[in-house]
């Protein structure tokens, strides 16, 4: 089970009755100190992961309210020291050195407080590298497209050009094809009217005595 702040203030030791202890106010004031601190990491961890799943999903996330500072854990009654002749038993004596001390909370909650930061900024390289890649892609795929149409362009204009250089030799062609059909034609009907003049003379000279 993880530990939180709450299990931190109403944690409760057992007093020692044969062996001299801690100053149970300096105790508490510095168990105080830890449940801010570990408050404050919390909130850390709550802005760093609000952070995360705003760049994951591209919205901003809402601002994450600062943690507020809680009134200081109210002082155990100390319970009556109870003095008895015989030494305390070796059980008693292990069981009160296990018992876990104040650096060992502050190093774990440093600890913790690390790896979210580190976790954090993991996640956070991960995002830009992402983003960065796919960014290079999209400029790699414009680059090419653009390259393609470049290309299709100077191929249509090429053709484009090499039709209307056919069209203008057919055009050309036409041009000549129609002169020389109007020199046969005229030359044609010229013949025709030689002809046909010739013709009418011989006619006319053979009947011109026979009138007189």
């Amino acid at each position: 089970m993880a530990l939180t702040p709450n299990d931190i203030v109403e944690r409760t030791f057992e007093t020692t009755r044969f062996r001299d202890g801690y100053d149970q106010d300096e105790v508490d004031n510095f168990l105080d100190e830890i449940v801010t601190e570990f408050r404050a990491i919390i909130a850390e961890k709550e802005r760093l992961e609000a952070r995360v799943a705003e760049l994951e999903s591209g919205a901003p996330a809402a601002p994450v309210a600062a943690p507020v500072a809680s009134a200081p854990a109210p002082e155990p009654t100390p319970a009556p020291v109870v003095e008895a002749p015989a030494p305390a038993p070796a059980a008693e004596a292990d069981a009160s050195a296990t018992a876990v001390s104040p650096e060992g909370l502050l190093a774990l909650a440093q600890r913790v407080h690390d790896e979210h930061v580190a976790e954090g900024q993991r996640r956070k390289d991960e995002l830009v590298a992402e983003a960065e890649g796919q960014a290079k892609e999209i400029e790699t795929a414009a680059t090419k497209r653009r390259a393609d149409l470049d290309k299709e362009f100077e191929k249509t204009k090429t053709t484009l050009e090499q039709e209307k250089s056919d069209l203008e030799t057919k055009i050309d062609e036409l041009k000549t094809f129609e002169r020389d059909y109007r020199l046969r034609l005229r030359g044609y009907i010229e013949s025709q009217l030689r002809d046909l003049d010739r013709t009418s003379f011989a006619f006319g000279g053979s009947s011109a005595p026979a009138q007189q």
